[in-house]
């Protein structure tokens, strides 16, 4: 007779340790990934700030991916990655701790930094990361002012190979949150960190996108910061009261706003992203990032028209003139023309803005040229003939003042 064997006598249950192996080694096929080169505005505008020496703050909602972009950056870059969360550290691991030593009153007390800062030193590079910045207390807040600004930990000053990026929550958002204290906002690039769906999507199938740093043009170093400097001064110059800018409310306070240091971080972040070649999209994200919103926007309208043509250029040879293709750049083109012509009113030029003004009806919007050609018309003076050119406009302008003049009757009937 045959004695049935019991399923445990037959396959004897496979030990712990080895469950913890497969276990291991399903872990480790699931942190399996490579990444792929893949247009990312924020990621590349990010690597563009660190190459700039910048400290950055990235802003988003919890589990939005601001630590594992960071992880994956040190990696690109072969950086050590140092964490250090802000929240659970007292002022002085940052500001260092006071070391008595032999003679106090001939040597002083030095100030012994922490031993993730004697690690950075001795490598002499790497990639400082700041997590939770928004629920730190403000006395370590303003305990992170020296090393943000000056980067002196204690009586240690971080090496030029160490770049530093940091992150927060929202205050809506952060357990036990503070608002940013604006000494401290003032003092980095500000990132809002939205999720992409389709990289979230790619990236859990294996693939992310790749941060690389960007590749700087050493023959456009010199023309870069030529234009960076005049980008920023010609705006100051024509708006001083951009110049300083702090928000009145505390929660704007502790996000980007203008001021001298923010100005000049703005103007090397120009410098860099010219350099490299990035995208006007890129330089919106950097520039909104330092200055803020409204200062930003003045001031990449006012790139915009830097690289306008000359009025005077136009003036001299109007029937080879390329006039811009968006509308409000040619407005300002013609606007320009008009006002070099009332700065210096002679007849050659007179009729050369005529001139300039058919060939922008011609070519582009006729309505365009409604407002320089009034304006145009003001300049006449008694001697000078009206050029024949000016009959190819009468129309449009006809047209477009009793178009006005009908608007306004419907106005008062209503």
């Amino acid at each position: 007779m045959t004695t049935a064997v019991t399923g445990s006598a037959a396959h004897p249950s496979t030990g712990h340790d080895s469950q913890l192996d497969i276990a291991a080694d399903l872990l480790t096929l699931l942190g399996e990934s490579a990444t792929e080169p893949r247009t990312d505005i924020q990621l590349e505008a990010l690597t563009l700030a660190v190459a700039a020496d910048l400290p950055v703050l990235l802003w988003g909602e919890p589990g939005i991916g601001k630590t594992a972009a960071l992880t994956q950056l040190a990696e690109t870059l072969d950086l050590p990655l140092t964490t250090v969360i802000a929240s659970v550290h007292e002022p002085s691991d940052f500001s260092g701790l006071p070391i008595v030593g032999d003679n106090p009153s001939e040597h002083g007390v030095p100030m012994a930094p922490p031993d993730w800062a004697v690690r950075l030193v001795r490598t002499g590079r790497g990639l400082l990361f700041l997590d939770e910045l928004s629920t730190a207390p403000p006395a370590v807040q303003a305990a992170l002012l020296r090393l943000v600004l000056e980067r002196r930990i204690g009586s240690l000053t971080l090496p030029p190979g160490v770049r530093i990026v940091a992150a927060a929550n929202p205050r809506s958002s952060a357990a036990d949150g503070w608002e940013l204290s604006a000494p401290l906002a003032n003092r980095f690039v500000h990132l809002q960190w939205v999720h992409d769906h389709d990289v979230v999507v790619r990236g859990l199938g294996g693939i992310w996108p790749r941060a690389t740093m960007p590749r700087l043009d050493p023959e456009k170093l010199t023309e870069a910061v030529a234009f960076a400097r005049r980008a920023v001064c010609v705006l100051l110059a024509a708006r001083p009261k951009l110049v300083h800018q702090m928000p009145s409310s505390e929660p704007r306070r502790g996000g980007a706003w203008a001021s001298p240091r923010s100005w000049e971080m703005t103007l090397r972040l120009i410098a860099f992203a010219t350099a490299a070649g990035s995208s006007k999209d890129v330089l919106s994200v950097l520039v909104r990032g330092a200055v803020g919103d409204g200062p930003g926007f003045e001031l990449l309208t006012s790139l915009d028209r830097m690289d306008l043509p000359d009025p005077e250029t136009l003036l001299a040879d109007p029937a080879n003139a390329q006039l811009p293709e968006r509308g409000d750049l040619r407005q300002a083109v013609l606007d320009g023309v008009v006002a070099a012509v009332r700065k210096r009113p002679e007849r050659s030029r007179w009729d050369a803005a005529w001139a300039l003004l058919v060939r922008a009806c011609e070519t582009g919007a006729p309505d365009l040229v409604v407002v320089p050609a009034t304006t145009l018309a003001t300049l006449r003076r008694g001697e000078w003939q009206v050029p024949a050119s000016i009959e190819k406009l009468a129309g449009v302008v006809s047209v477009s003042q009793r178009a006005e003049r009908a608007a306004d009757l419907v106005r008062a009937g209503r």
